[in-house]
This record gives structure tokens, sequence and C-alpha cells, in this order.
């Protein structure tokens, strides 16, 4: 009985730790390191998000004072559906997806790449996860990011990489 209760005991910390991780990443608004001048005529802006995501609403600001347009936050529980919607294969999905004039933003990507993406006139492109540093995340960025290119119904292609 004692060695069953420990477990539980360790299991609970362990996930408890795991969720203050993630929540103390969100948390940081690390939005100075990635501020830039340039914004973006855009006709329609939507940002798609889970409820309960600060760093969702923390890159909302960051690309809505970006937009020469407002910025639509949707929050739905269905995220995943949206996801699959606009074709955006697992592996390269973040915690919100954005969308510019039909233009698909996975992640939370810097917007001097939004605004060659909107340049390149692509489908879309993806940083996967949620990078430590990241616009929006908290953290220092520690590694190299790739994003990716989403193209309809062809495997990624790296987009660049910072």
């Amino acid at each position: 009985m004692a060695g069953a209760r420990s477990s539980r005991r360790g299991f609970l910390a362990a996930g408890a730790a795991t969720i203050g991780l993630t929540v103390a990443g969100c948390l940081g608004d690390n939005t100075d390191e990635w501020e830039s001048g340039e914004t973006f005529a855009v006709a329609s802006a939507t940002q798609y998000q889970g409820p309960n995501c600060d760093c969702c609403d923390v890159y909302a600001d960051y690309l809505a004072d970006h937009l020469e347009s407002d910025l639509e936050t949707v929050t739905t529980d269905d995220l995943a559906g949206v996801k699959a919607g606009y074709g955006i294969a697992e592996p390269l999905q973040s915690c919100h997806t954005v969308v510019l004039d039909g233009t698909i933003v996975e992640g939370h990507v810097p917007v001097e790449v939004v605004g060659s993406a909107l340049s390149d006139d692509v489908t879309g492109i993806a940083l996967p996860g949620m990078p430590a540093g990241s616009p929006g995340m908290g953290g220092e960025k520690d590694e190299t990011w790739t994003v990716y290119e989403l193209e309809d119904g062809g495997e990624p292609a790296v987009y660049t990489e910072l």
C-alpha cells in the first residue's frame, strides 16, 4: 500500500511539474526581440485558438500590432478540426492557426517571416510546436527554428530557418 501511495505521489508531482513548466513558458510575453516596423495590409485576418491559452493571446496582440486591419480571434474547442480543415499535418501543428487573406500561418512565426510568406504568395507556413523565445512564448531562443512551407497536398518544404 505504501508503494502505491509513493508511486501515485511521484506521478502527481511529475504531472504538476510538467504543467507548471508549460504554463511558465506560455506566460512569458517575449515579443520585444521580434518587434518590427513592418505592417501588413490584409482584407481578412483570423486567429483560431483553444480556450485558456495565454501565449496565443500574446501572439494575437503581437500580430495585431503589425496589421493595418483588425485581427479576429476565434476561440474553439475543436482546434484539431480547424487544423485538419486547413490541411495542417500534425507534426507541423502549434497552439494556434492564423489565416491572413487565405495564407495560413501556423504557430509563433515572427512577423518578418509572415511578411515574406505574404509577398511570396505561398499557401502557408508553419513553425511547429511552441519554441522557447518565439513571439508570445517565454524563455530564450536556444535552437535553430525551421519554418516550413505548407503546400496543397504535398510534402512540407523548408521555407526558412531562424
